[in-house]
């Protein structure tokens, strides 16, 4: 029956209700957000660093790093068993994980693997003993030893590392004076950090990626550090070199005394008078009395001050230090004194951390990006809603209305789950705009359909709704299923894109199903209008039978022949793949006088040791667009070329935008998009074959496979940049164009049940043109979004806007002149089947509870 009960009412509109003061705060300023409540000021939707500007890093625990600890720690843990125990040892040296020692004496050897096997003071383990055995130990007849240290114990430690690393980046962040920033564990062994807002993104590199290890030893007077190098030093000793350019060798003690956790206050002091910069300390009780001590002992010697195991000062000892305070002068700015200070007093890290990822977008750039995305959004309402209103009027209205209370379910979905939107889930919005009214079409014109039969309106309408709903739950789960692959393929952008394209699509369902329905129900029985509104203009498509089958076989042959033509350009020529799947880097700028200089950008980066670089005037023409090619010297190769770049260019251009990918995230992110692909086709196709016959499967495969590779070559005709938001494009245009043909499929399942005679051919025309109003009319709404997008989403989302646009047309085309097709080479209905598939059939007449054909 069409009614909605009370309940169901109070329902509906309870959660609008709802869904409007949880997004509510949203669109107040921060200050007045929380007058409201804390709570709910607290469930805002966040903004990304792209759309406020900030930094985003990814740092990656050293591996090599902890594995140098981890084997220097093993070396000296074996050095010192083997003396308590009395046991005369020659040769021991380490090598990446292996520890190798020989026993002089081989009436030893079993003495030394006792000794080694022998439970630690306060643990219960020995050296090779514990439940995870972390060494490895075998023995020669000659009287070697060597130890292998597992990789289970390198990954443990990179574990720990990782822990520890969070708290003490926290406190480095923190001493910058940025309250606002987020940090994370990824997998194993990475951080995600983002800091938001302006933020100098060089130095904050440089402040976290510095392990910060400061310690005091004593300066080994027996030789100079250079007669060292050239000859022998004792064994107690090393060669450690100084901060200085060129650096300085010095002998120096190997036994830390102090260390940076005996420091319990620094500062940095600057001396304007002279010119000079110096690190005052002050040590705990323990450091006072060893510092003391050796002061004492030593008195003429010199200590020197090693951090990060480098020399960074040699201080004469001209008296005992007794209170355990002093100052440290350094060759530094008052800046990097600061930034030096800052790092000891949060702590140093257990390893190195090496940056394999960064976006930073200056806040200004982030700014213009809002900025835009809320123009592309308000012109893409307008266009959809003005369209909806030409074809539909009153029910347009409705439509209107239903699109309007989704974006707000959009926003209330996103607030309650803490997403983050980012420049990608704008354009995700937008593309709802134009996405969301299908559903609306599709009940129209369901009910235009039943309304033709000769149902009374309010049965048709009924009807309409009943019948639309699993076509619209058919249709969207191939968007659904393609977002929720996005949302774990990409970085936090593309997962942005994923979460509102997902939340869209399923508030557009419960808009259709319930808020739009709830509107019809209550404007028929106050109207009780007998018939569909005569201002409804979609019936112009009722016209057309057209048919499309017709010409399919010259379709086909076009087809075929731009697909090979595109797998020649991709084998032949490639596609420019972007940072994301080749590493490098992309540096926007923009002048802060005149316009960009292209040439002049070219010639002085070319001088740089950072090989082929490409350079390109954006549409602003004070801005310009970099791209580094990928360095192929490690993670650091990537920053240090981006280093060279700000000093280059540093005094004559902003830098608002910075992308730094390096080798390990390019090929994670190649993986992953390959997989998340191939996982998408294969989640819908099962989907698709679950719901139709097998041949309905075939045939949507076909058509995807199409899309995929005419969007393929489009990137290498174009050239236009592949990166992740390509494949968020591609997966995207996959599940619109499974939904167009989803549309299409279930008019022809319908119509295959109805007319059991009539040929395939024919009744394929039929299906299409029965469902071309919905067609061309989401195909419009959806195109009239994208463009835009295209004219004012900004600069960055173009590229992306181009490509759904066509791909949206390439998706209708394929519903229509492939999928369809397809069921007849593949003989869906044999027996039905008219080989002479040009030949005139005559429709049979509408009928009572039949749609006319």
């Amino acid at each position: 029956m069409l009614h909605f009960s009370r309940w169901k009412t109070v329902l509906i509109w309870f959660v609008v209700l709802v869904a409007v003061v949880i997004a509510a705060p949203n669109f107040l300023p921060l200050g007045q957000s929380g007058s409201i409540s804390s709570w709910l000021s607290k469930h805002r939707v966040v903004l990304g660093s792209d759309l406020r500007g900030g930094t985003h890093l990814v740092f990656q625990v050293d591996r090599a790093d902890v594995a140098r600890q981890k084997l220097v720690v093993t070396v000296g843990e074996i050095s010192r068993r083997l003396r308590q125990a009395n046991i005369r040892y020659t040769g021991l040296t380490g090598n990446d994980q292996t520890v190798t020692v020989k026993i002089a004496d081989p009436k030893q050897i079993d003495a030394a693997v006792a000794a080694l096997k022998e439970p630690a003071a306060g643990t219960g383990n020995g050296l090779l003993g514990g439940s995870a055995r972390d060494v490895t130990l075998t023995q020669a007849a000659s009287g070697d030893l060597t130890i292998q240290i597992a990789n289970a114990a390198i990954d443990g430690a990179i574990s720990a590392a990782q822990t520890q690393s969070i708290d003490i980046v926290s406190r480095r962040i923190s001493g910058l004076g940025n309250p606002d920033f987020a940090i994370k564990p990824e997998g194993a062994d990475r951080l995600d950090v983002q800091v938001f807002g302006e933020v100098d993104a060089e130095r904050l590199k440089n402040i976290l990626n510095e392990p910060a290890k400061l310690s005091v030893r004593m300066l080994d007077a027996t030789m100079s550090g250079q007669d060292a190098v050239n000859g022998r030093w004792p064994a107690s000793s090393e060669v450690l070199y100084s901060l200085d350019d060129p650096p300085v060798p010095y002998l120096v003690d190997r036994t830390d005394f102090i260390t940076g956790a005996n420091i319990v206050d620094v500062q940095s002091v600057a001396d304007t008078q002279a010119d000079t910069v110096s690190i005052s300390y002050v040590l705990d009780a323990e450091g006072t009395k060893r510092l003391a001590e050796k002061t004492q002992q030593n008195t003429g010697g010199y200590l020197a001050i090693i951090f990060d195991d480098q020399v960074m000062a040699s201080l004469p000892i001209t008296a005992p230090i007794l209170d355990g305070k002093g100052a440290i002068p350094v060759s530094y700015t008052e800046e990097g004194a600061n930034d030096l200070a800052l790092m000891l007093r949060a702590g140093a890290l257990p390893a190195t951390l090496t940056a394999v990822e960064e976006r930073t977008v200056s806040a200004a750039l982030g700014a213009e990006s809002a900025r835009a995305g809320l123009v592309a959004g308000i012109v893409a309402a307008i266009l959809v809603i003005g369209l909806m209103f030409g074809f539909y009027r009153g029910l347009g209205v409705i439509a209107a209305l239903s699109l309007l209370l989704n974006l707000v379910l959009i926003l209330a979905v996103m607030s309650l789950i803490g997403a983050t939107l980012t420049l990608p889930g704008i354009a995700g919005i937008v593309l709802i705009i134009g996405m969301a009214v299908d559903a609306n079409v599709l009940i129209y014109e369901r009910i235009r359909d039943e309304a033709k039969t000769g149902r009374p309106f309010f049965e048709a309408i009924d009807y309409g709704f009943s019948r639309a709903i699993m076509t619209i739950l058919d249709a969207n789960v191939t968007i659904v299923i393609a977002a929720v692959i996005l949302y774990f393929l990409g970085n936090d952008a593309v997962r942005g894109f994923a979460v509102t394209l997902a939340a869209g699509i399923l508030t557009t369902i419960f808009t259709a199903v319930t808020l739009t329905r709830w509107i019809v129900v209550t404007w028929l029985h106050r109207r009780h209008p007998k018939h569909l509104p005569k201002d409804v203009h979609t019936g112009i498509f009722d016209r057309a039978n057209i048919r499309f089958m017709g010409i399919r076989r010259y379709v086909f042959t076009a087809s075929a022949a731009l697909c090979v033509a595109a797998m020649v350009g991709f084998a032949a020529v490639g596609m420019h793949l972007g940072i994301d799947f080749a590493g490098g880097s992309i540096v926007e700028v923009k002048a802060r006088q005149g316009a960009a200089d292209i040439g002049d950008i070219r010639a002085r980066l070319g001088d740089l040791p950072i090989g082929d670089i490409e350079a390109r005037r954006l549409a602003d023409p004070s801005g310009a667009l970099v791209q580094l090619e990928a360095q192929g010297g490690g993670e650091n190769a990537e920053q240090s070329a981006v280093t060279l770049v700000r000093d280059e260019l540093g005094t004559d251009y902003d830098f608002r935008r910075v992308e730094v990918v390096g080798p390990a995230i390019s090929g994670e992110l190649t993986r992953a998009a390959s997989l998340g692909v191939l996982a998408s086709l294969i989640v819908i196709l099962v989907y698709i074959w679950m719901r139709f016959e097998w041949q309905f499967a075939v045939g949507a495969i076909v058509a995807t496979l199409h899309d995929i590779i005419l969007i393929l070559g489009l990137f290498v005709l174009t050239g236009i940049e592949f990166n992740l938001t390509s494949v968020a494009a591609l997966l995207t245009i996959i599940g619109y164009s499974l939904n167009d043909t989803v549309v299409v499929y279930d008019r022809m399942r319908e119509n295959l049940k109805r007319y059991r005679k009539m040929p395939l051919p024919i009744l394929i025309d039929a299906s299409i043109n029965q469902t071309l109003s919905r067609t061309v009319l989401t195909a419009a709404t959806t195109m009239l979004a994208l463009l835009a997008l295209a004219l004012f989403g900004g600069e960055v989302i173009r590229s992306f806007a181009f490509i759904m646009l066509a791909g949206v047309a390439i998706g209708t085309f394929s519903s229509i002149y492939i999928a369809a097709p397809v069921l007849i080479v593949f003989k869906l209905r044999p027996d039905a089947l008219d080989n002479d598939n040009d030949k005139k059939v005559p429709e049979p007449a509408a009928q009572p509870g039949k749609p006319a054909v």
